[in-house]
């Protein structure tokens, strides 16, 4: 019993980050989870027929119930709050405790998902993301199971409505890595020719870093607040690196991790920057 209970953190951690967008309260609600576990008597557990259902039905409420206090949690948040970007994992970090980096955690769609309700959400991630039938969605919802098809199928809506024609993951990379060549150039006839005349940076420092508390919409402004950032950290390296599955940009200065930059691609331009400074956001990077 206790293998499959250690087999089944991988699972739980999956479904929390996609249903919060955050790693590290993703990893409390897995502790928390296993910590109702093992607070059950033995007499409990082995009535218990299913304890992976157990599990996950625990871990799904009780990201629901973070998910519903977390409105007012945004509303005194400093800034813009982006989702904690994951990197491509290392051979120190535990299997069980990896993200799978698949299309269901690009950056893009994780904005979506912060846009649902909660039910929305958890609907919607436990139907069409992990595949779990509207029966037992309903048991963790406590709702019926066309009630949750019905959730479910407003949050698919908003996926779909919010999806560009998506670009191969080489012509992605080739598009950021002209845009961090462009960047560093301070080539503006390039960079006017990968943005999207909309384009759209969005950044978050969580109140902790200095940085724009609003996006900045329009092509026009997003490349004069690339021109800015270059002009006031000149000794900023940007490597090219894997953000939430996808290619994106990290920036370095003295050594330090100091920004992580992922990236919505339609086509042949870039449509959304995602920029996250909040230190908090930024310990996976670290390691």
């Amino acid at each position: 019993m206790g293998d499959a209970m250690t087999d089944q953190r991988s699972q739980l951690i999956n479904l929390a980050y996609r249903l919060l967008g955050s790693l590290s309260d993703a990893e409390d609600v897995v502790q928390e989870t296993y910590a109702r576990w093992y607070a059950l008597s033995r007499p409990r557990q082995e009535a218990i027929e299913n304890p992976a259902a157990w599990l996950t039905t625990v871990a799904s409420r009780v990201c629901l119930d973070l998910l519903g206090s977390a409105r007012a949690r945004r509303e005194r948040y400093v800034g813009e709050w982006i989702p904690e970007p994951l990197p491509e994992w290392g051979a120190s970090v535990d299997p069980a405790d990896r993200v799978t980096l698949d299309e269901s955690v690009h950056m893009a769609f994780l904005v979506v998902l912060e846009s649902m309700t909660p039910a929305e959400r958890v609907a919607f991630v436990l139907h069409d993301v992990f595949r779990y039938p509207f029966g037992e969605v309903a048991g963790i919802l406590g709702r019926s199971p066309a009630a949750c098809r019905q959730l479910a199928t407003s949050a698919r809506r908003r996926v779909d409505a919010a999806r560009g024609p998506a670009a191969p993951t080489a012509r992605q990379a080739g598009i950021v890595r002209a845009f961090r060549r462009a960047w560093e150039a301070k080539d503006i006839e390039a960079l006017v020719g990968l943005l999207d005349p909309d384009a759209t940076v969005v950044a978050d420092g969580g109140g902790l870093v200095n940085t724009v508390l609003r996006p900045i919409h329009g092509r026009d402004q997003v490349i004069r607040y690339a021109a800015q950032i270059a002009a006031l950290v000149p000794g900023m390296a940007l490597l090219e690196r894997t953000v939430n599955g996808q290619p994106g940009l990290v920036a370095r200065v003295d050594g330090a991790t100091a920004a992580v930059v992922a990236f919505d691609i339609a086509g042949d331009h870039i449509r959304h920057l995602w920029a996250i400074r909040n230190p908090e956001k930024l310990r996976a990077w670290r390691q």
